[in-house]
């Protein structure tokens, strides 16, 4: 599967099939909560919650993946992530694109 963020695939003639969608909430543990609220108070990454927000990124995208593949598609186009705190701790993040069809 070939994604990109832009709206053509170079040398693609492109028959568009609909919008796709992936999308997860990801929390971390009490106890490693408590320990990223302490990094707050000298700076620095906030390693588990980087580590939280790839994984998050990764399903969000297979899942859009998958239902790309059940449409029959070759290529996403359009390819973009949002992402949104759900509560403290724990946020959304959604994969979205155009699936296409090479014609």
């Amino acid at each position: 599967m070939i994604l990109v963020n832009t709206d053509y695939i170079a040398g693609k003639e492109l028959e568009m099939l609909g919008l796709v969608k992936g999308s997860t909430i990801q929390s971390k543990n009490v106890g490693r909560d408590i320990t990223q609220g302490f990094k707050t108070l000298v700076g620095g990454e906030l390693k588990a919650y980087t580590e939280m927000m790839n994984d998050a990124r990764k399903i969000a995208t297979d899942r859009m993946i998958q239902e790309a593949e059940a449409l029959g598609a070759d290529a996403i186009v359009n390819v973009r992530y949002a992402s949104a705190a759900v509560m403290q701790g724990a946020a959304e993040v959604m994969s979205y694109g155009t699936a296409v069809r090479f014609v």
